[in-house]
């Protein structure tokens, strides 16, 4: 099952300021921490002759550095496929770079404008990719493959231009306090509240309930600790986890209200050396989509693209040979009315296609590819998506073979990422423990 950021997109992260400093950042929006740079002063010039006093320069103003975080990850069951690269891995990508996303809304339908310009603020950016393979064996894997899948799909994050040196790679379960905080709210979530998670529902109606493992019922828990470990204030995910982030924002509620409030807990707090804040940030969904639109299947255009599903030809992974690529486009679900055309509900696998031609092709407009196609018959368009596909895709499949042939680099690539997400989860989890009453090491 994905996660979206999930899929979780876990995407479970992503940009924001909070108005007071804090002592860990949160996923992708993180709370922020505020740091001074330094002034300039006025200076003297000295002669044999005489001294003589320079005008004083004016005192440049004290900057603010505010520090935001952004944790996301995607499963590493099956291969990774242009759904996933489009609604989550180029996003993250856009984000390293740019410091926000092309398209994100609130729960309310809002777009998010972080960005205001003070120039007394700096903002700089801490960005988490985590493999979320803990997630990935809420069904049964081959224990053969789920290694493999997990080091693809690492690779693929560098492929697509994660850059090792702007952004932190990590694995889920190399993250010890992952899934020991979800064994903590696991324990402090009332068991009617996941009875409600519609996915839940969906997944066990269709494997049937004596077939599904209790970490499927319990999985939304989990990413509520991922969440909650960098202390997001705001986390984007994919619109098919808005009621996730909605439990994991009343575990926080249910939380900080039974453990972190009067002063038995500052008295805990103090003795273990640690803020008496509450434990977790109540975080708020950023909703993002996958270049303006979700990716579907190419055998049902009402369906999101998904690695779940049994027909290889419903999707196209990122790893697809040029060929193989064409074919599964050749193929494709169309329909018979003449042209193409965009938003039609009558004609989903239209708006869906040229919603892939539009995402590969990030540098043109709606109105300019609509120009282009509007009069054109599926058996002209078809190549055309298909080309395009395999030209943005080529340059990613070229640094994966690279990058997955050089595993020392890899690994080294995904230790140094644990290593940094375990400094600051390793905290929240020392918090959380501390409010609940547990003996924590000194």
């Amino acid at each position: 099952m994905k996660v979206a950021l999930p899929k979780y997109m876990m995407i479970l992260a992503i940009a924001g300021l909070s108005s007071r400093s804090c002592r860990a950042f949160a996923p992708t929006l993180t709370r922020s921490y505020t740091t001074t740079i330094g002034a300039t002063s006025s200076s003297r010039l000295f002669s044999a002759a005489a001294e003589v006093d320079e005008q004083q320069a004016p005192v440049a103003p004290k900057k603010k550095v505010r520090t935001r975080r952004i944790l996301s990850g995607v499963q590493p069951t099956g291969s990774l496929h242009l759904g996933n690269y489009l609604g989550a891995i180029k996003q993250w990508v856009e984000f390293q770079n740019t410091g926000k996303f092309a398209d994100a809304e609130d729960l309310d339908g809002k777009s998010f404008d972080d960005e205001k310009k003070d120039e007394n603020v700096e903002i700089v950016n801490e960005n988490f990719f985590c493999v979320v393979d803990l997630h990935a064996i809420t069904v049964p894997q081959d224990p053969g493959d789920l290694e493999e899948s997990t080091l693809a799909s690492a690779a693929l994050y560098i492929a697509a231009g994660i850059d090792p040196e702007k952004s932190k790679i990590f694995v889920q379960s190399h993250v010890p306090a992952h899934s020991e905080l979800a064994w903590l709210l696991n324990c402090a979530t009332p068991m009617n509240w996941l009875e409600r998670m519609i996915q839940f529902k969906d997944k066990a109606k269709k494997a049937g309930t004596e077939s599904v493992g209790v970490g499927l019922f319990t999985y939304p828990v989990l990413m509520a600790a991922d969440i909650l470990l960098y202390q997001a204030d705001r986390v984007p995910v994919g619109e098919d986890q808005r009621q996730h982030l909605e439990l994991a924002r009343d575990i926080v509620r249910r939380f900080n209200g039974e453990y972190c409030k009067g002063n038995p807990y500052k008295k805990r707090c103090k003795k273990a050396g640690i803020p008496s804040f509450p434990a977790f940030t109540e975080p708020e969904a950023m909703i993002v989509k996958a270049g303006g639109a979700r990716v579907m299947s190419l055998t049902d255009g009402t369906n999101k693209m998904s690695k779940s599903d049994p027909a290889d030809g419903s999707r196209i992974n990122v790893l697809d040979p040029p060929k193989v690529i064409r074919d599964k486009i050749k193929r494709c679900k169309t329909d018979a009315l003449p042209g193409v055309e965009w938003d039609n509900p009558e004609r989903p696998e239209s708006t869906n296609l040229l919603n892939i031609y539009a995402a590969v092709q990030p540098g043109r407009t709606r109105e300019d590819i609509l120009e282009e196609v509007k009069d054109m018959k599926w058996g002209e368009f078809k190549p055309l998506l298909a080309e395009a596909v395999v030209a943005h895709l080529e340059p990613i499949q070229k640094r994966y073979a690279e990058v997955r042939a050089d595993e020392e680099y890899l690994r080294g690539v995904l230790k140094e990422g644990a290593e940094a997400a375990d400094a600051i989860a390793s905290k929240t989890l020392k918090s959380a423990k501390v409010a609940m009453g547990f003996s924590v090491p000194h």
